[in-house]
Formats: C-alpha cells, structure tokens, sequence
C-alpha cells in the first residue's frame, strides 16, 4: 500500500467565530474551575451551571480571550436585563 496524500482528502476551515485563545496567565481559571466543579457536581447537566458558565464567559470577555457578544447571543436572554441594570445601579 503506497502513501495517502492526506491533504487532498481533509479541508480545515476555521472556526465560525475566529480563534478561541487559550488562557495561557490563568486571567479566568478560578472561573473555569468553579464551572468543572459544578459539572462534576450535577453530573454533567450544564443546565445546573449557568451561572458559573455565564461568569466564565464574562471573564473571558473582560481579557479579550474571546470576542465580545451580547448575553442574549451566548444563551442567556433572561440574564441580559438583570446585567444591564445591575450596571447602572453600582
């Protein structure tokens, strides 16, 4: 059996958002872990975990390691009101 040329089977298209860049200073671990540890705690249900998600997100956002989004965007319509005033009130 001869080489496969790999190239010509496999086409690699980047993500639909742009890149995802690792948090190679730990900015948002406490966050990440926070949010593993509650998976871990309800067995994988995510649904358990919005709010250790949303907070990841939001620290991820906050060091530029992802693209900024609007809340309703990433899933959490019912939380967008509450962000918005929470702001203006502190």
């Amino acid at each position: 059996m001869g080489s496969m040329n790999f190239q010509s089977k496999f086409q690699v298209a980047p993500p639909d958002k742009g890149s995802f860049p690792l948090d190679h200073e730990g900015e948002c671990k406490q966050f990440m872990l926070k949010y593993m540890i509650c998976l871990g705690r309800n067995d994988n249900d995510n649904a358990l975990c919005r709010v250790e998600a949303k907070d990841y997100l939001g620290c991820r956002m906050e060091h530029d390691l992802m693209a900024r989004e609007s809340w309703k965007k990433l899933g959490f319509a019912e939380q967008e009101d509450n962000s918005s005033n929470s702001k203006t009130n502190s």
